[in-house]
């Protein structure tokens, strides 16, 4: 009788669960074994397999000459845009959790950016960068601090900083709202133990204010990780991730290899590595958390 309370109870349970797990194999898993299972094969052009490849598409992968500047660029473009954005967020946080006159107006006026399609805000900054009627060189012309308009997205280091701009603007919102949330949470009482205790607003900060704030910042880190490594939207509007391979990140390079090169098995392999990257870059983040939990 046990035994058959257990299993009922097993199927009761997999019954709730059941939608959800299909639900993750479908949109994660199946997807994950396609694309190992195509970086493994020879697909030609016209999208016919023609035989196990091994691992000759990342030998491949890793002959391509601008591959290691690529991986490089990568890096820079996801730590630079999570580490501002965390940093500005936490401002911005703090600011929105104060209590001031039209307080509802600037959440929301916060929380465009997010709302908004971010096409449509990559297209926008591109039309404000542009070097015959952008707003940008305009406003800095009237300024004095130019003298004659700059083609910003033709140069490889401006545009990236650019596009790293770009991706905090609309990375900025979230972020923020998920410490807001954090910041709200913590009780009131904390703090008035600490004015009792002494503690000015800076000591108070640093020793209750981030520690307490520790699984905010985490969630909002990690998501932004992976948000920011798999943007593409801003890169190809801005430059397509030009000249040449001067502002690609390996996502855009992944897509220049299936859809440009015309080579799905290399494009496959990319996306492994993507895959790989993002995997390692958050178990080093989570490691880094650990560590300083285990040094404070």
């Amino acid at each position: 009788m046990r035994k058959r309370g257990q299993r009922a109870g097993s199927a009761f349970v997999l019954l709730w669960i059941g939608p959800a797990l299909t639900l993750i194999l479908v949109v994660v898993v199946w997807p994950v074994i396609e694309m190992i299972r195509a970086s493994l094969l020879r697909i030609s052009r016209s999208g016919r397999t023609l035989g196990f490849e091994g691992l000759g598409n990342y030998l491949d992968l890793l002959a391509e000459r601008d591959l290691p500047e690529i991986l490089l660029r990568t890096l820079v473009w996801v730590v630079g845009v999570v580490v501002v954005t965390t940093v500005l967020s936490l401002g911005l946080g703090q600011l929105l959790n104060q209590r001031f006159p039209g307080r509802t107006a600037v959440r929301w006026a916060v929380i465009v950016p997010w709302a908004a399609s971010v096409l449509m805000t990559a297209l926008i900054w591109r039309w404000m960068l542009n070097n015959y009627f952008g707003l940008v060189n305009q406003v800095l012309m009237d300024l004095r601090v130019l003298e004659e308009p700059v083609n910003w997205l033709a140069h490889p280091n401006l545009a990236l900083l650019w596009m790293m701009w770009v991706a905090v603007f609309v990375s900025l919102p979230f972020t923020s709202f998920v410490i807001l949330a954090g910041l709200q949470a913590i009780p009131n009482e904390v703090y008035e133990a600490a004015r009792i205790d002494g503690a000015g607003p800076l000591k108070t900060y640093v020793t209750i204010t981030l520690p307490l704030l520790r699984p905010a910042l985490l969630v909002g880190s990690i998501i932004n990780v992976i948000n920011v490594f798999n943007s593409f939207p801003i890169i190809w509007v801005m430059t397509q991730g030009g000249p040449g391979h001067a502002t690609d990140t390996t996502t855009t390079f992944m897509y220049k290899l299936a859809v440009f090169d015309q080579d799905v098995g290399d494009s496959a392999a990319m996306a492994v590595v993507n895959f790989l990257l993002i995997i390692v870059m958050v178990l080093l983040y989570l490691r880094a958390l650990r560590w300083r939990e285990e040094v404070g």
